[in-house]
């Protein structure tokens, strides 16, 4: 018999109120990750996703000052017992502004920033620098001044900064809300290299539900609460559900929707362009 894995993030009833509010954001959340899967956190603004990553890396309690209930084990840790510090050991964040992260004059100073600060040897620094620009493939621009890049090669570079220090997890949250679609779709094609590669687990931050495709598992969250969860395809098999929490669709999973409710056979759950030419073939 396969041992099953542990998970390497775990919720158990665990709520999260800020200080200056009134209610608790987060309430009751039961939620576990394991390690190398590629995990998709989707809601309507203000519904506590960034708030549940917040406690995933320690911001919450610990800059953004409030109130845990319940249980949250990170890589072993004791999250809210814990530190940013302890905490950054574990995870990695990069979040949606890429202007707003860069720290170096150039790329290659900024990924290794962090090792700097360690006091690395230069030679382990700058290998370690390297190997993860070649992660998110930005190897060819390490002496670019960040102005240089475009808005999808800024956030590639806050992923190898955030890699440099070796997470077995890294949190984006909302990567792609500033990007063209060019953008966003050359950070979520470095994304899924890095956890093919590396089997770093990815948990993704994000309102745009097409972004859902390539993750293992959806969790849906609505008013601090989880109300969804499972693969893609079921998750996109309850259309009239995701609309009620105000998520959009993707057009190709609304086509098909339309379609079956007007009578032709296609199976719930189309995510693709591809899928649903090959159903509406089989169905001919």
């Amino acid at each position: 018999m396969t041992e099953k894995k542990s998970p390497i993030i775990s919720f158990k009833n665990f709520s999260f109120q800020y200080r200056a509010q009134k209610k608790p954001t987060l309430k009751e959340i039961n939620l576990d990750i394991y390690p190398g899967e590629r995990v998709l956190i989707a809601g309507p603004s203000g519904c506590g996703k960034s708030t549940l990553a917040g406690c995933i890396n320690g911001l919450n309690p610990f800059s953004n000052p409030g109130e845990c209930s319940g249980e949250l084990i990170v890589d072993g840790v004791d999250a809210p017992k814990s530190s940013i510090f302890q905490l950054s050991a574990h995870v990695g964040t990069v979040l949606q502004d890429p202007d707003g992260q860069f720290i170096g004059l150039t790329v290659g100073e900024d990924i290794a920033f962090a090792l700097e600060n360690s006091c690395m040897p230069q030679d382990e620094m700058h290998e370690i620098t390297r190997h993860a620009a070649e992660l998110v493939g930005i190897q060819d621009h390490l002496d670019y001044a960040p102005h240089e890049l475009s808005g999808g090669q800024k956030q590639r570079v806050a992923i190898a900064g955030v890699m440099a220090m070796r997470p077995r997890c890294i949190i984006l949250d909302e990567p792609t809300a500033m990007l063209d679609p060019n953008g966003r779709k050359e950070v979520l094609e470095a994304v899924r290299e890095l956890n093919r590669k590396e089997k770093v687990t990815v948990i993704l931050i994000t309102h745009y539900m097409e972004e859902v495709i390539h993750a293992d598992r959806v969790y849906v969250m609505d008013s601090g609460n989880v109300v969804m969860q499972g693969n893609p395809k079921e998750i996109f098999s309850q259309v009239d559900t995701l609309k009620a929490y105000g998520l959009d669709v993707p057009q190709v999973t609304l086509l098909a929707y339309e379609l079956k409710k007007s009578g032709v056979d296609v199976p719930d759950g189309i995510l693709t362009t591809e899928e649903l030419v090959s159903a509406l073939c089989q169905s001919n």
